[in-house]
């Protein structure tokens, strides 16, 4: 058997063993490496300027807008077949909205949607014979009990969410079948 080369391969050859010189590195670094940093801070202009380390909630601001950035490219810039990608998007964008409900923290809300208003009542105070004021207590106990009920169902959304969104990041069972069985789940199947 007869091995042959074009010349395309020992071009390629040619330009790997360049890429490898302190001054490809150089160019590479000024031309590609930090306009890309600085088009990076841009995307990332809002979450780098609230960032803190002592709360969760900021790095899964910056997972939402990392999500954003992944779910915009794969729909308009995408080339892999939509068998595939659809899948990823729909999972993508779930992820989205509940990272977003996360973040608005709209669960009393939604459990408000789900069974009624909370009753609130007006803060009353009494003197006490010290010269202090004293709260006084006047929901009665179904209207507590339907404030407790707002708040459990609250909870439940919240936990519920909480672990559907990792659930699809970890992917399940399915998640790196691809074909009519493939959910889309999986963050580390997330790519292009």
């Amino acid at each position: 058997m007869e091995t042959q080369f074009t010349n395309t391969f020992f071009d390629s050859l040619k330009r790997l063993v360049r890429q490898q010189t302190w001054w490809y590195k150089t160019y590479s670094t000024i031309r590609y490496d930090i306009p890309h940093f600085i088009k990076n801070i841009y995307r990332f202009r809002k979450e780098l300027y609230s960032h803190d380390w002592w709360d969760y909630r900021y790095t899964l601001n910056m997972l939402e807008r990392s999500l954003i950035i992944m779910e915009a490219g794969l729909s308009k810039k995408g080339i892999e077949v939509s068998e595939s990608r659809e899948p990823k998007i729909k999972a993508i964008r779930r992820v989205l909205e509940l990272l977003k409900n996360s973040r608005e923290d709209n669960f009393v809300e939604r459990a408000e949607a789900e069974l009624g208003e909370l009753i609130l009542s007006d803060w009353l105070f009494e003197k006490t014979e010290d010269g202090m004021h004293r709260l006084i207590d006047t929901e009665t106990k179904k209207d507590k009990l339907h404030n407790r009920r707002i708040y459990k169902r609250a909870v439940a959304i919240e936990q519920a969410e909480w672990n559907e969104l990792w659930t699809i990041i970890k992917g399940t069972k399915n998640s790196m079948k691809y074909g009519e069985e493939y959910d889309g789940t999986d963050l580390r199947g997330w790519w292009d």
